[in-house]
């Protein structure tokens, strides 16, 4: 690695991926991340396998029990911690299903400078194929951002939501630090196969039958038999500048 260039370290839980986007994600992971730290939540197929096979890979370690389903604050936080071991610069929290445009790979050092502290992304969802993805209800991107990548500071007490579900990927109070909005897009396959909807329907309605942790309403849009989707158009590899908005709020570190 370059000692001149910020490390980026990407944190990532996984769970029976073998058969999904895994493989596509790490390779594409590798082109831009200098480590990654996983942690396998007791899969039961060659997940653990495949990831061991990256060389990029520095921290691998597996549950004996699933946690996700259970109690996902404390899956974040043992892969929180297992992260801060390996003492990162920069964070980057992923999941197995998930791809950046290939912008990322161009332009990482630009986004990780230290007039900020975070980036944040719009993160789309693929919707029943690789070719759309979802606009209507809280599926839109175009109405949130979401933060993915952010400055380690040691001294900063990071804190996370403590619920079992829906708990976030990363520290709940960043945004008390100046920040910036990307126009890199993020592409989320989770909802790609539409024979998976139904599962992930019945898991969240079993784990959260009051929607105490998400609207009742957001889990049914999942079976909408008509959703509103829009096209994929791939764009070339330039920085539009005038969609990158930096936010404000007082730094606390300087």
């Amino acid at each position: 690695m370059d000692n001149c260039r910020p490390k980026l370290t990407a944190m990532m839980v996984v769970r029976n991926e073998a058969g999904r986007y895994l493989k596509a994600c790490l390779d594409h992971l590798s082109r831009y991340v200098d480590e990654m730290v996983i942690l396998d939540d007791a899969s039961t197929d060659a997940t653990y396998e495949i990831c061991a096979g990256y060389p990029k890979v520095k921290v691998l370690e597996r549950n004996k029990r699933p946690l996700f389903w259970k109690n996902e604050y404390a899956l974040r936080q043992k892969l929180w911690e297992m992260t801060k071991s390996t003492q990162p610069e920069w964070v980057l929290a992923i999941d197995a299903d998930e791809i950046f445009e290939d912008r990322i790979i161009y332009e990482r050092d630009r986004l990780l400078n230290d007039k900020y502290y975070w980036v944040a992304f719009r993160l789309f969802e693929f919707w029943g194929s690789f070719t759309c993805y979802r606009v209507d209800k809280m599926w839109n991107p175009y109405h949130r951002f979401g933060i993915y990548i952010f400055r380690y500071i040691p001294a900063f007490p990071y804190r996370w939501r403590e619920q079992p579900l829906h708990c976030g990927r990363v520290p709940c109070n960043l945004w008390h630090f100046d920040g910036l909005y990307s126009d890199i897009r993020l592409r989320h396959y989770g909802w790609a196969n539409p024979a998976e909807h139904l599962i992930k329907y019945r898991r969240y309605m079993a784990r959260d039958p009051r929607g105490i942790y998400s609207p009742l309403s957001h889990y049914q849009s999942i079976l909408d038999p008509d959703p509103v989707l829009e096209e994929w158009e791939d764009r070339p590899l330039t920085v539009a500048k005038n969609e990158e908005k930096p936010f404000k709020k007082g730094r606390i570190y300087n």
